[in-house]
């Protein structure tokens, strides 16, 4: 019986794996969402699926914006996917093909086919797995597979996630139709886009600091490089008076 590998493991392959410093702003973020999936993928019950693939996805996407060196992010992503023992190449794979389904439905549409089992003409594969989870017993819900869910059917039609009141009649009908923890869910959401709230207002923070720094340097730089101007001479002259008379 092979051994469960430990947070520990899955950290010292991440930075085996991706050896340049990562921006303190954003080393919690990514070692956050490296335990998260670890946890999630030695669970005995987990299986994982293309939903599943999209909230990896999308959850790097949305809190790595803005990251600096840009070319250090795909760096991260797959060290992230590597150590736990997956291909970065299948969740992009999935998640662009989820998109792509999403993109070619109404909100509704998709709903219904959760609730109905109808799906839409092309879902294939894809759809089969929606299914899967609904009769899986086992399932295992995760995070991550519910942004992937919510992300989808805000890729179809974004008023779903944007109004508040059609978000959550969205989310009974998902989570009563694919046995998933509604309340649980819900709360996980919540959570989510709080996070990026907060990380926006972080980002912007920063943004502004910068400009003024930058505006700072500028103006010093410019004062710095300004001609000198005639300055007339500040040395005291000596007064001419009359010699007294011997």
């Amino acid at each position: 019986m092979s051994q469960i590998r430990t947070v520990s493991d899955a950290k010292r392959d991440f930075y085996r794996q991706h050896n340049r410093p990562i921006n303190s702003i954003f080393r919690r973020v990514v070692e956050e969402l490296l335990v998260e999936m670890h946890l999630v993928s030695v669970n005995v019950d987990f299986r994982y699926d293309p939903f599943f693939a999209l909230g990896v996805v999308t959850s790097f996407e949305r809190f790595m914006q803005g990251y600096r060196p840009e070319s250090d992010k795909a760096s991260i992503f797959n060290a992230m996917c590597q150590a736990v023992g997956d291909a970065p190449e299948t969740y992009k794979n999935d998640a662009t093909a989820l998109v792509e389904l999403a993109k070619r439905c109404s909100g509704q549409q998709l709903i219904d086919c959760f609730s109905r089992d109808n799906p839409p003409e092309g879902a294939g594969e894809l759809w089969s797995k929606v299914e899967a989870i609904a009769k899986n017993e086992k399932f295992k819900y995760s995070r991550l597979f519910a942004i992937g869910l919510y992300t989808f059917l805000g890729e179809a039609e974004p008023a779903l996630i944007e109004d508040a009141d059609k978000r959550d009649e969205m989310l009974s009908t998902l989570t009563e139709a694919m046995n998933l923890p509604g309340e649980k869910m819900k709360k996980d959401l919540d959570l989510y886009r709080s996070n990026l709230e907060k990380m926006t207002q972080v980002l912007a923070v920063i943004e502004d600091a910068l400009v003024a720094e930058r505006k700072r340097r500028e103006k010093a730089e410019a004062e710095a490089n300004k001609p000198a101007d005639n300055v007339e001479e500040t040395q005291p002259k000596a007064e001419v008076t009359d010699s007294p008379a011997e």
